[in-house]
C-alpha cells in the first residue's frame, strides 16, 4: 500500500471511532465533490488517544506511535518524568521524510497552515523530491490524497480545492486533519518528530539517508499550552532539549563520526534558548531559523554493519523546566492540620 492508502485507512478508523476519540468528522465544499475535514482540537476537545493516530497519518502508516512512561531528562534528579511519545519505523525515509517532514507552507484565502502527511508524496512540489532517496516514494497518481494541517483554523472551501488541485485529485477525494499545537492531539503529533527531525537535519548536511534502515525516537510530551505560540515553543522544545533518536545505519564509522557532532540541535547557535524566543527573534518565521537547529538534543547512530555505537547531544533540562513551566508544589508543613468541619 501506498502512504495515502496507509493514511486513508487510519482516518477511516478515526471516522468510525469519532465519538470516542472526540474528534469532529465534516464536509467543506458542495454536495457530490466536498473534502471531508477532521478537527482533532480546534472545535472539539480531541484527546490523547487522537493525537497518537494523528501521528501515525502524518507517518503514512508506516510507523508505530505510543505514549509511554517518560523518564528524567537530564541527570541529578526529574526535571520532566511525564508521558513522552515514542516513535519506531523500519521505514524511516518514507515516513519521516516522504510524508511527517512539515515542508508544505499552506497559505492562501487569508489562511495558513502547516502541512505534512502523505500528500505532500502526492504533490510532490517540494525539491527533495527530486532527489535519488526520495523520489521512490513520490505518489503522482494517488487516488485519494491525505494532509494533516497544523493550524488553528479549519481549511475553508477554496483551500481545500487548491491543495486537492496541487495534488492531483478531486476535491472530493482529499481528507484534511487538523489540529492546533496547543491541544492534546496537536502536541503529541508534533513531538512524534524525533526520528523525523534527525532525519531532516541529516539530509541537510548532505548524509546519505538510504544507509539508515530504522528509526526509533523519544520526546517529553509537554503540558497543553494556553495559547498556539506557546505551544509551538514548548513541542519544538520537548524534541530540541528532551528528544533523543536512535538511527540504524550501514556502512562506514569514519563518515558518521565526521557528521555525529554536526546532527544534535546543539550544533546550531540558536540553540540554549526556549524556541519562543527563538521563534519571535526571527519575526515568527520557520523558515528563517538556523536549519541546523532543528533535531533531537541527543542522536545515537547503531552501525549494523561495524557494531559500532556513536552517540552525540546532550539534554538540556533547565530548558524543559523553562519551557514547560515546571514549579515545585509548594509542601504543607509538618504541623498542618486540616480545617475543622461541621456535620
Amino acid at each position: 500500500m501506498t502512504l495515502n492508502e496507509n493514511a486513508a485507512a487510519l482516518c477511516q478508523e478515526i471516522e468510525r471511532r469519532a465519538g470516542e476519540l472526540r474528534v469532529g468528522v465534516s464536509t467543506v465544499g458542495p454536495a457530490g465533490g466536498a473534502t471531508r475535514v477532521m478537527d482533532l482540537g480546534i472545535a472539539t476537545p480531541g484527546g490523547l488517544e487522537a493525537g497518537r493516530l494523528l501521528a501515525k497519518v502524518c507517518l503514512g502508516g508506516l510507523a508505530e506511535v505510543e505514549i509511554t512512561a517518560g523518564s528524567p531528562v537530564g541527570s541529578g534528579g526529574s526535571v520532566w518524568d511525564g508521558p513522552a511519545v515514542q516513535v519506531r519505523t523500519d521505514h524511516p525515509v518514507a515516513a519521516c521524510m516522504a510524508s511527517q517532514y512539515a515542508g508544505w507552507e499552506v497559505a492562501g484565502d487569508g489562511y495558513f497552515a502547516m502541512g505534512s502527511g502523505p500528500f505532500r508524496a502526492a504533490a510532490a512540489r517540494e525539491a527533495i523530491f527530486k532527489e535519488p532517496a526520495l523520489a521512490a516514494f513520490a505518489e503522482p497518481d494517488a487516488g485519494a490524497c491525505v494532509g494533516v494541517l497544523e493550524t488553528s483554523a479549519l481549511p475553508t472551501e477554496a483551500v481545500c480545492g487548491d491543495i486537492a488541485a496541487k495534488c492531483g485529485v478531486a476535491p472530493a477525494d482529499l481528507t484534511l486533519l487538523a489540529a492546533p499545537t496547543n491541544s492534546q492531539a496537536g502536541a503529541v503529533q508534533v513531538v512524534a518528530r524525533s526520528v523525523e527531525t534527525a532525519l531532516h537535519k541529516l539530509h541537510e548536511l548532505g548524509f546519505d539517508l538510504a544507509r539508515i534502515e530504522s528509526g526509533w525516537g523519544t520526546a517529553p510530551l509537554p503540558p497543553v499550552a494556553g495559547d498556539a505560540l506557546s505551544g509551538i515553543g514548548r513541542t519544538n522544545d520537548a524534541v530540541l532539549y528532551g528528544g533523543h533518536a536512535v538511527l540504524y545505519v550501514r556502512g562506514d564509522d569514519a563518515s558518521l563520526a565526521e557528521v555525529g557532532p554536526q546532527t544534535p540541535s546543539n550544533a546550531s547557535a540558536d540553540h540554549g534558548r526556549p524556541f519562543k524566543e527563538v521563534f519571535a527573534g526571527y519575526d515568527h518565521d520557520f523558515y528563517k531559523i538556523d536549519k541546523l537547529l532543528f533535531s533531537p538534543a541527543v542522536v545515537t547512530f547503531v552501525n549494523l554493519d561495524t557494531g559500532a555505537t556513536l552517540r552525540y547531544g546532550a539534554y538540556e533540562p533547565a530548558v524543559i523546566a523553562k519551557s514547560f513551566g515546571v514549579a515545585e508544589a509548594a509542601t504543607p508543613h509538618a504541623d498542618a492540620s486540616p480545617a475543622a468541619g461541621g456535620g
